[in-house]
């Protein structure tokens, strides 16, 4: 018998067995689908003055904006994703290197900016968070942190939002930084997922 006849007559046996196996086992869950963005209830399109006093870092690439006791926003700052912290609201068990780093670098840009202003993008993400830019100073603070090599840029998948102009500094920004000294966020996260899941169910807790 020949190779090929060999091979052709081991795949009819072999389909019966396939097919039932395929059959017996449990079919995937579909994937949730991505619920439609929420528009922007805030101006957007164009820059808006904030008082810098108002403005709390919560990471290297979130902020909040207090304008009122009741008027909170939180920013998720468009073009980048910054190492991360162990802190809400991803609830870590350990930080990712750099991401303490890129946390300084954005309190010290802000605390000593005497002017902020905020770019809007027109919808809100999935958290209900503002997605928009943020000037220091008249610089996009995106395009400071990337050439600071403390943020990979995120325009390139996620697109620009709306905002191609200050997506497009960004891209450059990131050409210019090259390789960063750090893994993707994104790729932290979903590890670092991981990990907590079999801690929780081993009753393990972080080093502190």
């Amino acid at each position: 018998m020949t190779r090929t006849a060999a091979a052709l007559a081991a795949a009819l046996v072999l389909s019966p067995a396939l097919a039932l196996a395929q059959a017996a086992a449990p079919a995937r869950p579909a994937a949730a689908a991505r619920p439609a963005p929420a528009p922007q209830p805030r101006p957007h399109g164009s820059r808006v003055a904030v008082d810098p006093g108002l403005v709390t870092v919560d990471d290297g690439d979130t902020v909040v904006v207090r304008w009122s006791k009741d008027d909170v926003e939180t920013v998720r700052i468009l073009g980048i994703d910054t190492p991360e912290t162990r802190h809400l609201p991803h609830d870590l068990p350990y930080a990712q290197p750099f991401g303490p780093e890129a946390r300084a670098f954005a309190r010290g840009a802000f605390a000593v900016a005497a002017q902020i202003e905020i770019l809007r993008s027109a919808t809100l993400d999935p958290y209900g968070r503002t997605l928009g830019y943020l000037y220091v100073n008249g610089r996009n603070y995106s395009v400071l942190v990337v050439r600071a090599r403390l943020a990979a840029e995120t325009v390139t998948f996620y697109g620009d939002n709306g905002l191609p102009a200050p997506a497009a500094e960004v891209l450059a920004a990131a050409k210019e930084a090259g390789p960063l000294p750090f893994e993707p966020p994104h790729q932290f996260r979903g590890r670092m997922r991981e990990v907590t899941k079999w801690m929780k169910e081993h009753g393990a807790e972080a080093e502190q």
